[in-house]
């Protein structure tokens, strides 16, 4: 019988991280490396409100409602050979980070505040509802003030990875 690819183990991983830290397209990759699926926590969270993106939807329903949805959304999720990746302030509301922990993984992409703002000052900033109306000095000031703010939260990941720095085999040789 030939030898088949089969994922290292069979489990949920979730990837934290600011906004801009690479959340999706690192999670692809890792799904790939897994043989997992990669599920995108924003996709679900407009497939399950019916809304076209997650600027519509805070502009028409506010960001309360798109925190409550986001929970919901998250806890709803099927689980097991999953790469999951969420927004930057999923792991800071209501009990979002306590669930993935007992669920899964949690994968905290942590990259440096210069490499954050050259990525984020290169994006549609409209297309981010908090970067709306910033210019350079008070998006470098949001990325400051906001990453402290959730260092807290994301420091309580089972695994710390620099997506920049690191080596994706070297965070599968500690997933083993």
């Amino acid at each position: 019988m030939p030898k088949q690819n089969l994922p290292l183990i069979s489990m949920t991983f979730f990837l934290i991280g600011f906004m801009g830290s690479g959340k999706t397209t690192f999670g692809k990759k890792l799904a790939a490396k897994l043989s997992y699926d990669a599920v995108d926590l924003d996709t679900e969270i407009m497939l399950h409100t019916e809304t076209p993106s997650l600027k519509t939807l805070i502009e028409e329903k506010e960001i309360k409602f798109f925190r409550v949805a986001e929970s919901k959304v998250l806890k709803s999720l099927m689980l097991g050979n999953r790469v999951v990746s969420t927004g930057g302030g999923t792991p800071c509301y209501f009990d979002n980070l306590e669930w993935m922990k007992k669920n899964g993984t949690v994968i905290f992409l942590k990259v440096d505040e210069g490499v954050l703002f050259s990525r984020l000052k290169n994006t549609d900033l409209d297309e981010r509802p908090l970067l709306q109306d910033l210019d350079e000095a008070g998006l470098r000031n949001f990325i400051h003030t906001k990453l402290a703010e959730r260092m807290p939260y994301y420091s309580q990941a089972n695994l710390v990875f620099d997506p920049v720095n690191e080596k994706m085999e070297d965070l599968l040789n500690s997933l083993k």
